[in-house]
């Protein structure tokens, strides 16, 4: 653990459960948001996992110098001071605080759940999600993230994600405030959502 900042070293070895939609956005936005495919996600990290804790991050689609594809993450919030000061510190990760409240339902093998995320009270995204991944199997899942430098990690970095998860797709309703920082992502159109329940993954 970080003596200061209160974060384990890597790798962070995470469990819980991930609901993802992919958007297609028509036009740049900025230079963060150009035009392209974006996976927006939704994140409850339960124990064992080192740190536990809500995330909500938008993440677009790119590839590597060597041509492997990859997501670059553009923007990212958690309700944890120690995921955001780790996430930072050795991933450039640029994640910021915000508040989130989550609440699911059971009916046989369909789960219901709903998300809001807000900060300081002002809403960022409401989404609702409709699944039945508790009784899918389980499979295996790797992945890259590229992150640019940001302030607190001058340097660029390469993060390969390994795990394995119950992925099924899902219905999902999203709703980003339109005075939200997502509000870019209103006139995206949503392609396809999924979740991944009961997700371990190793984030090296």
């Amino acid at each position: 653990m970080n003596d200061a900042a209160g974060y384990p070293p890597a790798p962070w070895n995470m469990h819980g459960s991930l609901w993802l939609t992919a958007f297609r956005l028509g036009q740049d936005v900025d230079d963060r948001h150009p035009a392209g495919t974006y996976g927006v996600a939704l994140v409850d990290y339960v124990e064992p996992s080192p740190l536990t804790y809500g995330e909500l991050l938008v993440a677009r689609t790119t590839r590597t110098g060597d041509g492997r594809r990859a997501v670059t993450i553009t923007d990212i919030w958690v309700d944890s001071p120690a995921s955001m000061a780790g996430g930072r510190d050795l991933w450039a990760i640029p994640k910021e605080l915000c508040d989130f409240d989550l609440e699911s339902s059971f009916r046989g093998p369909v789960t219901k759940t709903d998300w809001s995320a807000t900060i300081d009270r002002r809403a960022i995204v409401d989404a609702s999600f409709t699944d039945v991944s508790r009784i899918a199997p389980r499979t295996p899942s790797k992945g890259l993230v590229v992150q640019p430098p940001i302030d607190d990690h001058p340097a660029p970095v390469t993060v390969v994600m390994a795990g394995s998860a119950k992925a099924l797709p899902c219905r999902a309703r999203w709703s980003f405030a339109a005075d939200g920082p997502l509000a870019f992502l209103r006139e995206a159109r949503q392609l396809a959502s999924f979740r991944m329940a009961s997700f371990r993954l190793a984030f090296e």
